[in-house]
């Protein structure tokens, strides 16, 4: 339709142009009317043609292009569908969809560059700090220190072995990380008690909390029956690392509170500390692979940085939530959900 009334204004202006020129030498109405009645008609024909030929058809050609990339199809197909009346309009407001869709894209494109320059910077140096340490043990052990001071190149290679050890943990954690993205790692899904399984993992964690000063606390009013569909050992692994952070970064003489609550279809689990607390913008990024909310505090006390990712990639394959809320120097809650099996 727009299409049409561009053709017709045009003609109507050509029209009334060549009809006023006539006027003016005739000074005849009827010439005036004659001569607009076929110019008009003429330029009408001629511009319906020129535009529906090398503008109309272009544009529509256009708009069916971007409209079949936008779903992903193949350009060959581009020419075989119906397209709407009015491509002008339709093929302004594709390319403004479009335009913000390459922005998007753009900008995720930025930042899955930044969080790779990070993790090879991270990975780097998680790998480095090891690796140098048992290079320099090793290289006192070969300088002679074995035969001047046993006692010390004892402690030189328990040192040494340590930090191996750290090693083959940060390995195993980056390739359990990697067979969870991959699938390579399938969930066994079966029925179990969870709050045998809570009780299980605090037995196993008890002589930990004590050595931090912290209490676990999983009150009796949980202790009843609840039954989850899940993979039993990969949830261990998840409560087991929760509950170590929650230790690893407790107050003395603090609390660890393991809750459990019963909702329509899951379960939500809750593990929650009194102490000190993440800081609001670190949040987002908290389940990211080697990310520290406090390097020199967490390298101190350890541990690869792999902990919440890899809880994040276990809840997630089971198709069930995380999430984390904190308040600095106050606390922090993490918590996810599992499927419920109802009685």
């Amino acid at each position: 339709m727009r299409f049409l009334w561009l053709v017709f204004i045009n003609a109507c202006a050509v029209g009334i142009s060549i009809a006023c020129v006539n006027f003016y030498f005739q000074h005849s109405w009827l010439h005036f009317l004659v001569t607009f009645a076929i110019s008009f008609a003429i330029s009408f024909f001629a511009f319906y043609y020129l535009f529906q030929r090398y503008i109309y058809n272009k544009i529509k050609l256009i708009y069916k292009l971007i409209h079949n990339l936008k779903l992903g199809k193949d350009l060959k197909n581009a020419l075989g569908e119906k397209m709407s009346d009015d491509p002008i309009n339709d093929v302004e407001q594709q390319v403004r969809d479009w335009a913000k869709e390459k922005k998007r894209e753009i900008d995720a494109l930025k930042d899955q560059e930044k969080f790779r320059r990070e993790f090879l910077a991270n990975i780097s140096h998680e790998f480095k700090t090891p690796l140098f340490a048992v290079q320099g043990y090793i290289d006192a052990l070969q300088d002679g220190m074995m035969q001047e001071d046993p006692e010390m190149a004892m402690q030189f290679l328990t040192k040494a072995s340590q930090n191996l050890d750290r090693l083959a943990f940060l390995i195993k954690d980056l390739d359990e990380i990697s067979k969870l993205e991959s699938g390579q790692i399938p969930i066994n899904y079966q029925k179990f008690d969870l709050v045998i399984l809570i009780k299980e993992v605090l037995d196993s964690m008890e002589d930990k909390a004590k050595a931090h000063d912290i209490s676990l606390v999983f009150k009796e009013k949980y202790h009843s029956s609840m039954l989850v569909k899940a993979d039993r050992e990969k949830i261990r692994q998840v409560l087991v690392n929760l509950t170590s952070n929650s230790i690893k970064y407790g107050k003395t003489q603090g609390n660890t509170y393991i809750r459990v609550y019963e909702l329509f279809e899951t379960v939500l689990v809750e593990v929650t500390d009194d102490g000190i607390g993440i800081d609001e913008k670190n949040l987002p990024r908290i389940f990211e692979r080697f990310y520290r909310t406090d390097k020199s505090r967490s390298r101190r006390i350890g541990g690869s940085g792999l902990g919440l990712s890899i809880v994040k990639h276990i809840i997630e394959a089971h198709q069930q939530t995380i999430n984390v809320r904190s308040t600095e120097g106050m606390g922090t809650t993490f918590a996810f959900t599992l499927e419920k099996i109802k009685s």
